[in-house]
């Protein structure tokens, strides 16, 4: 049996590995659009473009690795067609043959408008290896540089930019930053964070257009201001790459659409990652986060094989920001109430929908983020007051 797995990331990556883990002993092939073996991206924002992470210690598994394990790779390999009825991957002119396909296409930012200046030079979205590569050389000290943005995405982009030493000026449309992701609590948390690294934030207020011809000089606000910049980066969120899928007629519902058991639309074809959508719930998410494409994709690899398991998703995900560490588990949808534990730098905050836990926010508390992660995992849900009360011992809710 040949398996293919288009999309050399972090579930590509993971799935591959795990097919052999497994003892799948027929033909794997692995095909990338980029010209590199698969790399961790959440460095690439961060410890890589501070230039404190070398470029090998990015790939998750080195070249030799793939050649031991008899796993073909395919980088630099657009796919142009899916012809199901044969079972062939186009690839340009090449046809690849398989039995088995896996869509592990991952997400991809979304731009801004080359009719308000998103194609000018100087402006830069932060996903790929290539992205990083060419945003580097211009942070240089003194410059400014205008952020687009107050996501998790936007906000690491800042914090590196402060601590390069440019003059950082962040702009988010929405009534606050991280205002579609967590509770006001933690959104003023890190403004308070980045206001005192000098991060200059202007929330409710969005970009009329970016100035400048042919690169980037400035921009101009909703509300009428001009800001000067040299640099900007544009970070207003990602997009499940479907395209592939589309190709091959296969049905999309807030990315690929899958089962319980990541199968697609066609039963030859899985997805799993930032790409897939999945039932949870009662209802249909898609998880962007490194844990979710592991997990998704071992498993993936699992039901490949015939194990038929289906996908619990166990959320969760993180930040970095200058010295703090913001670890989030669960999901906050639909909340209604905020309990805090602690104050300062170290804090977290759980959220509740009635009686019930559904997600931590817990920065520079690796402690409360891990029992809040076991809490929720365990449908267990602790006394409010008690969560508050510092004089808690949190492995005490464990055992409640």
């Amino acid at each position: 049996m040949d398996i293919v797995v288009v999309g050399a990331g972090q579930a590509g990556s993971a799935l591959v590995s795990k097919l052999r883990g497994l003892g799948f002993d027929g033909g794997i092939t692995l095909v990338g659009e980029e010209p590199v073996v698969p790399y961790q991206r959440p460095p690439l924002s961060k410890a890589y473009l501070l230039g404190e992470m070398e470029l090998e210690r990015l790939y998750l598994r080195s070249e030799e690795y793939y050649a031991e394990q008899n796993i073909t790779l395919k980088l630099g390999a657009p796919v142009t067609g899916i012809d199901r009825e044969h079972k062939e991957l186009h690839l340009g002119e090449e046809r690849l043959k398989y039995d088995l396909l896996a869509l592990t296409t991952g997400s991809a930012p979304r731009r801004l408008p080359a009719a308000i200046g998103g194609d000018l030079g100087g402006v830069f979205t932060v996903r790929t290896l290539a992205d990083i590569d060419r945003m580097q050389p211009e942070l240089g000290a003194g410059k400014k540089a205008l952020i687009i943005g107050g996501g998790y995405i936007g906000l690491e982009a800042a914090a590196v930019c402060a601590k390069l030493g440019l003059d950082v000026t962040l702009v988010e449309m929405a009534d606050r930053i991280l205002q579609r992701v967590a509770a006001p609590q933690t959104s003023d948390y890190f403004r308070a964070l980045h206001e005192d690294h000098g991060v200059d934030i202007r929330e409710g207020i969005g970009l009329e257009k970016l100035l400048g011809d042919g690169r980037v000089t400035g921009a101009l606000l909703t509300d009428g201001e001009e800001l000067a910049a040299d640099v900007v980066i544009v970070g207003v969120g990602i997009t499940p790459c479907t395209q592939i899928a589309e190709l091959g007629g296969l049905m999309i519902e807030n990315g690929i659409k899958t089962d319980a058991q990541g199968r697609t639309s066609d039963p030859s074809i899985f997805a799993a990652g930032d790409c897939a959508s999945f039932p949870h719930g009662g209802g249909r998410i898609r998880l962007e986060s490194v844990g979710n494409a592991i997990d998704q994709a071992e498993l993936v690899a699992e039901n490949m094989l015939g194990a038929e398991k289906d996908y619990v998703a166990k959320p969760w995900f993180w930040s970095d920001q200058y010295d703090t560490k913001l670890q989030i588990a669960g999901l906050n949808t639909g909340y209604d109430e905020i309990v805090t534990r602690g104050e300062g730098e170290t804090v977290s905050f759980w959220y509740y929908a009635g009686g019930k836990l559904l997600a931590v926010d817990a920065m520079n508390d690796s402690r409360a983020y891990m029992v809040g992660k076991r809490l929720i995992e365990g449908g267990k849900s602790p006394d409010k007051a008690a969560v508050a009360d510092p004089a808690t011992e949190l492995k005490a809710l464990l055992k409640a």
